[in-house]
């Protein structure tokens, strides 16, 4: 018998649990990605590629839903835009909530590699069967939301849409480009880095939010987004119906000469916009986080 219970045999010691309720913090969150680098480089092919493929799918179904919420908008641009980037939101709150392998965010275990909890190669096959995945992720619902028949509503306005956008975004200048995925995957790595300092689903949705309405609403670039929406305008250019929805909209006629899968899409798109998101995710958030608290001069 305890001492406690010798001195009072009436009394009953309970142990008081200890329930931590704030927040991790940013040195608790370092470990944590550190952690969760070395969980990604232990997953399979198949389980990487398929948790890639919904990734992919879940950012064409928040890019729909921003199109959507948006496509009537015609004044008010900056609050539609951060409507439309609220909606978006949803893409990143299923792959955080739900599981998937996204490209652009896994870009933030580049913070395992550079603490040397995972090698070169784990990172390179991790970025690379998530491109893949998500773009075959993003080209599937391509088919399902044109035989859906959803970028019909609004006298196909919604349709109009989404190439109106499409042909903005193939002819940005290869610059201009870069810099908008680079600050496009800063947002999303930060939004990523956000929620692993959260202890319910609610705390990891509320840390999404804002970064990741922030880049859309500004108009940043994110590859995944775009091997949805333009090759679904690639789909949509060819009916008559949506093009001349969309030169109503432009008040003329529509110049899509630069609207193609090759030299639109891969070359003037992709390219600038991938190497922007991988300086962006990797070298301003994951080693400016790695620098400050992982790095081993701080150990």
């Amino acid at each position: 018998m305890s001492n406690a219970q010798n001195a009072n045999p009436g009394s009953q010691e309970y142990a008081i649990p200890v329930i931590e309720i704030d927040a991790y913090a940013p040195a608790k969150m370092a470990d944590r990605v550190g952690m969760i680098g070395v969980a990604k480089s232990k997953l399979s092919t198949l389980t990487l590629l398929a948790l890639s493929i919904l990734a992919g799918v879940f950012i064409a179904l928040g890019t729909q839903l921003a199109m959507l919420v948006t496509h009537t908008a015609t004044s008010n641009y900056g609050l539609n835009q951060l409507v439309g980037g609220a909606a978006f939101t949803m893409a990143l709150i299923l792959i955080v909530i739900a599981g998937a392998e996204l490209f652009t965010g896994n870009c933030l275990i580049a913070m395992s590699f550079m603490a040397r909890k995972i090698t070169g190669r784990d990172l390179t096959r991790n970025l690379i069967i998530a491109f893949i995945g998500n773009f075959i992720g993003a080209l599937t619902l391509v088919l399902w939301i044109y035989n859906s028949g959803q970028w019909m509503i609004n006298n196909h306005l919604l349709g109009a849409k989404i190439v109106l956008a499409a042909n903005d975004k193939v002819n940005i200048p290869f610059s201009a480009a870069f810099a908008r995925g680079v600050l496009c995957n800063a947002l999303v790595c930060l939004g990523i880095w956000l929620s692993y300092s959260g202890r319910s689903n609610m705390d990891k949705i509320l840390a999404l939010l804002w970064p990741i309405s922030c880049l859309i609403a500004s108009g940043f670039e994110h590859c995944v987004v775009n091997m949805w929406l333009i090759p679904m305008a690639l789909v949509l250019k060819g009916n008559g119906s949506v093009l001349a929805a969309a030169e109503n909209i432009q008040g003329g006629k529509l110049d899509l000469s630069n609207l193609t899968f090759f030299k639109g899409f891969l070359i003037d798109n992709m390219i600038p916009v991938v190497l922007g998101n991988l300086f962006g995710g990797i070298v301003l958030v994951a080693g400016v986080y790695w620098f400050i608290y992982l790095r081993p001069s701080k150990r």
